[in-house]
């Protein structure tokens, strides 16, 4: 990757890279409340009204294993630029997967002897990342072995969990960089961890669509009709995740015609984890995510008023709750920018400033500003 990235970008660019960064967090930590909580025992902590405010959380609201994972998806794209920006070529996957290391280390976890040697830099020295938050079991096994992982050489060969989708957002977020590049990235550091076609598919096609909202411009439903298009091309396409984007699209299009009942209407709860998966698995994940975000749109209010009505949907229900919930927030902060962050839930979730200190490097290295 040897193009300099200090080309023209979107005029609101570094406003829609932190509210995909900070709106994945929120939703990360707003889901992490309830991440192993059935709609019952939901209900039993808070009500009937379930969960509906950061502002319920015991104390810090803390963010998860996917924000950490996030972030270090973000520094290793950083280290990248940087040797970029030096008009030297590295390898993106082998930046990647050095980055996850780094991370697998915060764990208390050290890969196996062969594994390489990792130069620290400045985001293995914070604190708050070095706290296990329930890491995915294919993310540390993968990279445990010591082996890095590719599409023909696969770590975890029948894995397709989550953890690939919910750590793909920065993927996106690289600016003159065609979309196809940016599926390609995705999907092969999607193989260092998970060796499922659907896991690498289902992170590709997440990537994809953060970058036609944020770099393509794309109005919501239709940087989700283009992600499905690209998952439909795929050769061998996965049947599961092309069914599961086919019900998101088509129940959320429902919502523009009839909003009151279940027949047509709002899912919500175990119902739209009944139609879509609980999101364990990759394309679940990014299924429910989408599903409640192009729901909610229609009788949003405002971008803050989409934010809280999409993450509360995203959140409570019986599945993994942190991690539909974080992805529906990278997709919300990336359409809308910062606009969509509510104030009350910035001063209440975990590290803001250290996750703003990366957006900021990374801006900087892809605009120079």
């Amino acid at each position: 990757m040897t193009t300099r990235f200090h080309s023209p970008v979107p005029a609101d660019f570094a406003s829609r890279v932190q509210g995909t960064l900070m709106g994945g967090a929120l939703g990360d930590a707003f889901g992490y409340l309830v991440e192993f909580d059935s709609l019952t025992e939901i209900r039993a902590k808070f009500g009937s009204a379930l969960l509906v405010d950061l502002s319920q959380a015991p104390g810090i609201a803390h963010f998860s294993d996917d924000t950490q994972m996030t972030l270090y998806t973000l520094d290793g794209l950083l280290d990248v630029l940087e040797w970029a920006n030096n008009g030297i070529s590295a390898d993106i996957n082998a930046c990647q997967w050095l980055a996850y290391l780094r991370w697998l280390k915060t764990q208390g976890i050290e890969a196996a002897g062969h594994a390489p040697a990792q130069a620290p830099r400045w985001i293995d020295s914070q604190s708050v990342l070095h706290h296990q938050r329930h890491p995915g079991n294919a993310c540390v096994t993968g990279l445990a072995t010591g082996e890095m992982g590719t599409v023909f050489r696969p770590v975890n060969p029948d894995s397709k969990g989550c953890g690939t989708v919910m750590r793909s957002a920065p993927y996106g977020l690289l600016p003159n960089v065609d979309a196809e590049t940016i599926y390609k990235i995705s999907s092969d550091a999607a193989s260092l961890t998970h060796g499922h076609p659907s896991a690498r598919q289902s992170s590709g096609a997440f990537s994809w669509l953060i970058h036609q909202l944020v770099v393509v411009g794309l109005p919501l439903r239709a940087a989700a009709e283009s992600t499905q298009a690209r998952a439909i091309s795929e050769p061998s396409a996965d049947p599961e995740l092309l069914a599961r984007l086919e019900s998101s699209l088509s129940l959320s299009g429902a919502m523009s015609t009839t909003r009151s009942t279940h027949d047509g209407g709002l899912l919500s709860g175990d119902s739209l984890t009944d139609a879509l998966g609980l999101g364990w698995v990759a394309e679940e994940a990014l299924a429910v995510a989408l599903y409640s975000v192009l729901a909610t749109e229609a009788t949003a209010g405002s971008p803050v008023d989409h934010f809280l009505a999409a993450i509360r949907l995203a959140t409570n229900h019986s599945g993994d709750s942190d991690s539909t919930a974080s992805i529906a927030g990278n997709i919300l902060g990336a359409y809308y920018g910062e606009a969509a962050l509510p104030a009350s839930w910035l001063t209440l979730c975990e590290a803001p400033a250290l996750i703003r200190r990366l957006g900021a490097d990374f801006i900087k290295l892809t605009t120079g500003e």
